[in-house]
């Protein structure tokens, strides 16, 4: 039992380990989440800020179209690389959660065989309690009859001898 105990418990710390790479893992893919997100409000907020000229030329217009184009296109790459991570994280919780859970019926079932072991060793000290109470019994009662015994066979003894006795005075 203390071999299967301590194949359990290194067997839960390996769990225990893997459990906390993947948290770890979930921190930094939140953490990352949430720089990209705060680049994004900064260029949204860069883009309000952002004081119109009354007069521009057409080439300023085409560099400011351009600007827009990029800052449109930087966007969209960060959504997408937003939803891939968010996507990512949600694979992750979801392998964590059935992992979690598949470790929450192996610890019960664990649990439940302990429980059955234990039940099954208190069954058998109580049957090796009364097995050994009925072997007093039988000694007591052996050693009662062998007394007896001896008792009779002295009786006997001197029983024959006084017959022995009376024969030859006979």
């Amino acid at each position: 039992m203390e071999a299967g105990f301590s194949e359990m418990r290194s067997e839960l710390q390996s769990r225990d380990a893997l459990w906390r790479g993947i948290q770890l893992e979930c921190q930094q893919l939140h953490t990352e989440l949430l720089k990209i997100r705060q680049h994004k409000d900064m260029q949204e907020i860069q883009i309000k800020h952002q004081s119109p000229c009354v007069q521009l030329t057409s080439e300023q217009l085409e560099n400011k179209n351009d600007e827009f184009v990029e800052s449109a296109e930087s966007q969209e790459s960060q959504r997408e690389e937003q939803n891939k991570i968010r996507d990512h994280l949600y694979q992750e919780e979801q392998s964590h959660c059935s992992e979690q859970e598949r470790m929450r019926t192996e610890i019960s079932d664990l649990t439940e065989e302990l429980h059955q072991k234990e039940i099954t060793i208190a069954t058998i000290m109580e049957k090796a309690s009364l097995l050994e109470r009925q072997l007093k019994m039988e000694l007591e009662i052996k050693d009662k009859l062998l007394a007896k015994q001896q008792l009779l066979d002295f009786r006997y003894k001197a029983v024959k001898c006084e017959n022995t006795h009376l024969k030859e005075m006979m």
